[in-house]
Order: C-alpha cells, then structure tokens, then sequence
C-alpha cells in the first residue's frame, strides 16, 4: 500500500511540473472572396481546439486589392468574430503596397497609421475574448509583446521582400525610422525573457528575412541588422528561439540560422512559416516544459466546407 501511494505521489507530482501551452499560426489570408468566405470556418475549427490564442503574420488580402478604410473595417470585424483571442502583425500587402495605382494611391505611412486605429488602438487581442499585451509604444503600438506560460512573444512590423528598404541602393526614409525601432523591440525582447528567466521566446512578423542568402554572406541591406541580432541574441540566450513568418506562402518549419564562424545550424532556433495563398491552413504550437526542443507543431491544413 505504501508503495502504491508513492507511486501515486510521484505521478501527481510529474503531472504538476509538465505543463502544455497551445496557441495557433496562420497568415496570408484571405487573399480571395473564397478565403474570405473560409476563413471564418477555420477559426472555427481551430476554437474547437481550445488555444490560448490565434496569431496572424500578416498580409489580411491579396497585393493587387484595394486598401481601402472598408475592407481594413471588413478585417477587423473578422478578427474580432472569432472566439479565440486573436493577435494580428501588419503585412506588406496592408501599407507599404498601397501606394501602387491599383491598391488606391495611397501613402504608405497614412495607410499604416489606418492600421494603427482601427487594429492597436488598446493594448489588447482582438476576438470575442481578448488577452491584454503590451505595446512598444504610443507611436509604434503595433509592436506587441505578451506571454504564455514560461514563453513570451513579441511582434515586430517588418514587412516583406525587403522591409521597404526600397529599390536603390539607398534606404528609404520610412525604413531608416523603423528599423531602429524595431532592432530596440527585438532586444527588449531577449533582454526581458532573460530577466523573466523564459525557457523560450517567439518573435512574430510578416516579412521572410532571407535566411539562405544572409548564411552565404548576401543578405538584404533591409534584413541584415536584424538577422545579425537575431542570430547573437540567440547563441547569447539559453532558451528556445522561435521565429514565425509569412510572405512567401511555403509553410515550412526548419533550422535555418547558421553560426556565424562554424556555418553549423543554430540548434535553440526554430523558423515557421505559415501557410499562404492558395493553400489555407494553419499551424498548431505546442509549448511543453518537459520537450528540451520546448515547442512541438501539428500542421493543420483547412478542408474547404
């Protein structure tokens, strides 16, 4: 009997210290009436999982739609529907590519501070129930740092293909007032889950950085302070690294950060890329202590109804 009931002890006490955190991935959609359509449907399926939260990497339409006040509001009403806490990180698709005459003409930086309104106006998710977060600061409040478990997250605005660095070999103005901001976030972030003695971190944005042409030494002028924080911040960090992103619409989930002397894979660095158009799909996260790789992913794609 004793040994029965130490047996049992030992189970409680296990069941106690491993403890499971789940939240979900998506991104790039909806790019069409078919995705708008869909994509209700998908939040759906995911609520039935029970996440802590559903986070969105950016670009809520196709390049080539108009990026009028109507269908951010149309957006946002999307997101606040669903039954998850809903995180969205502004996409290339939503500012830097309205300036184009088919997307409207707009400004790029007047189309961002429309985000900022309507998306990051409080410091809280969207959805039907929302989680509170912190923001960077009262002129980039898109910048969003949060927690789960023994993770925190943060949200940088880096659109893609290149950050709007722009096409010379001169960065553009709006790119030279961002950047720093955002390589402050991202060490804020390192900085805080060191503090807070996190077993993992996850940064969210929109842009693919390059990591194969930044390895062999020809990053983008636009990615390349970033990676290289990222890539010190991480052999400086004794937890897990995980980086989410869209823009390319190939969902993967790989090690694609190289040490800088030895080229070998960085192992506490994990990239997911979400699913994009026209593949519809999501990613599901699972955060467990007892994992020493931390996060474990079930890929989830979306069965049209």
């Amino acid at each position: 009997m004793k040994r029965l009931l130490a047996t049992l002890g030992l189970i409680i006490a296990f069941s106690a210290q491993a403890e499971t955190w789940r939240f979900a991935l998506i991104g790039d959609v909806p790019y069409s009436d078919h995705e708008r359509r869909e994509l209700p449907l998908m939040l759906d399926d995911i609520a039935t999982e029970h996440l802590a939260f559903i986070v969105h990497a950016g670009d809520f339409k196709r390049s080539n739609a108009k990026c009028s006040d109507e269908l951010f509001l149309d957006r946002h009403a999307l997101f606040e529907a669903s039954s998850v806490p809903f995180i969205y990180v502004p996409g290339d698709n939503e500012w830097t590519d309205c300036t184009r005459v088919i997307t409207g003409h707009f400004s790029e930086l007047e189309r961002l501070g429309k985000l900022r309104e309507i998306f990051f106006a409080e410091p809280l998710s969207q959805g039907k129930s929302k989680i509170p977060v912190e923001q960077q600061s009262a002129a980039y409040p898109e910048h969003l740092r949060w927690r789960l478990g023994t993770v925190l997250f943060l949200s940088l605005n880096v659109p893609g293909p290149d950050n709007n660095f722009g096409m010379s070999k001169e960065a553009s103005p709006e790119f030279l007032a961002r950047n720093p901001i955002v390589i402050d976030w991202l060490k804020q972030g390192f900085s805080t889950a060191r503090r807070e003695k996190s077993a993992g971190i996850v940064i969210v944005m929109q842009g693919n950085p390059g990591f194969k042409h930044f390895t062999i030494g020809f990053g983008h002028s636009g990615y390349l302070e970033l990676l290289e924080i990222l890539r010190n911040e991480t052999l400086a960090f004794p937890g897990q690294v995980l980086l989410v992103h869209g823009d390319t619409h190939w969902q993967r989930i790989d090690h694609p950060l190289h040490h800088p002397e030895t080229k070998e894979q960085i192992s506490n660095f994990t990239r997911v890329e979400t699913f994009g158009y026209p593949f519809m799909g999501w990613v599901k996260v699972i955060i467990d202590n007892e994992d020493p790789a931390l996060f474990r992913f079930e890929v989830q794609p979306h069965k049209s109804r």
